[in-house]
């Protein structure tokens, strides 16, 4: 059960693409580029909205643009409109104590103005509009209102919503009633895609409901040598352990094993061998309570030159005896002493 869940606010609770869509099509009037429909606006529209505007207009200072964007969606007739079963949705955290916050990059003048005339404001505990990037206030609303990550989720329409529920190391849920077309939307992998609110608030509604649990996979990678990859994450405690991640919707185990390796280390994969499954249900290692179920391999790397991305912060070629002095999380010694029991690896002297 979630106890705190924060909204976006365009696409996920109201309706507000006529105006935005009038108002951008006036900006890139004024510059001399040509309007777009509809579909063409969501195909390209993107938060932070320096990346879009960069993109169709480059080299026209971001606060030229939203003064012009300002002035003609104050001046747009089209309505702006609830979403069908936001309200719901909102009563039903007020009537279950959920804790409920807007986080949203729209012009805060326009954003209250909207939230009075609809008549939504006494169901939020905090809102924060005007924000840009998200990314960079998402820590300081956990902490400001000491919210659990692992308790919490981040809403929203849009690919830049679920970086930033990432960021915040919070559930993301995407719903398909705004901006973002479902297919953007599940390469930015969510944990959770409903197609609106109502979907969402029944889910919840059911006793004992959590997400399914995560199927992922991991390798203990080794040069041929004799040298073992540890990596060391924040995700889980500070602790070493393997490179991994999730497997995504119709994408086979190995395939997820060679793309996750490649994205975390910049290393290729050989010979793959399969060591065995293990349970980790609400690990107390891991930064959030979390069912995984971790696919867990011995694979063969050619070159020990490691690019690490933002998922671990350090790494070291140790040997298995090394490997053993290490603080490893749990997953990670049981798979080490698994692949020793296999003769997968070389035993440590």
């Amino acid at each position: 059960m979630f106890h705190n869940l924060i909204f976006d606010w365009s696409g996920t609770l109201v309706d507000d693409l006529p105006p935005v869509l009038e108002a951008t099509n006036h900006v890139l009037g004024i510059y001399g580029v040509a309007a777009l429909d509809r579909e063409g606006f969501r195909l390209r529209f993107r938060l932070p909205y320096r990346d879009f505007y960069e993109e169709l207009l480059p080299g026209v200072p971001l606060d030229e643009l939203e003064v012009h964007f300002r002035k003609a969606f104050a001046a747009s007739a089209a309505p702006v409109t609830i979403l069908p079963h936001a309200r719901e949705k909102l009563e039903w955290c007020r009537d279950h104590g959920v804790r409920a916050f807007i986080l949203t990059s729209m012009d805060s003048d326009a954003f209250h103005g909207q939230l009075r005339e609809l008549g939504l404001a006494d169901f939020f505990e905090a809102t924060y509009s005007g924000v840009l990037d998200k990314r960079e206030r998402i820590l300081g609303i956990l902490e400001t209102h000491r919210l659990n990550p692992a308790e919490s989720a981040f809403i929203g329409d849009m690919t830049h919503d679920i970086d930033t529920a990432r960021h915040g190391n919070l559930t993301s849920i995407a719903v398909l009633t705004g901006y973002t077309h479902a297919g953007p939307l599940a390469a930015a992998r969510p944990d959770l895609t409903v197609p609106d609110l109502d979907v969402l608030r029944r889910l919840m509604a059911r006793p004992g409901w959590k997400p399914r649990p995560v199927a992922t996979v991991g390798a203990l990678l080794h040069d041929g040598r004799g040298k073992l990859l540890m990596v060391k994450t924040h995700k889980w405690g500070h602790r070493w352990g393997i490179p991994g991640g999730k497997i995504k919707r119709g994408e086979s185990s190995l395939d997820a094993l060679r793309r996750e390796i490649l994205e975390e280390t910049g290393l290729e994969i050989a010979d793959p061998r399969f060591v065995l499954v293990q349970d980790c249900i609400d690990s107390t290692e891991f930064l959030r309570r979390e069912h995984f179920l971790l696919l867990n391999y011995v694979a063969r790397v050619a070159s020990t030159a490691v690019a690490l991305n933002d998922e671990a912060q350090e790494y070291r070629w140790v040997t298995a005896a090394a490997a053993m002095g290490l603080d490893l999380n749990r997953p990670t010694r049981t798979l080490l002493v698994e692949a020793l029991n296999q003769g997968l690896i070389d035993h440590p002297l």
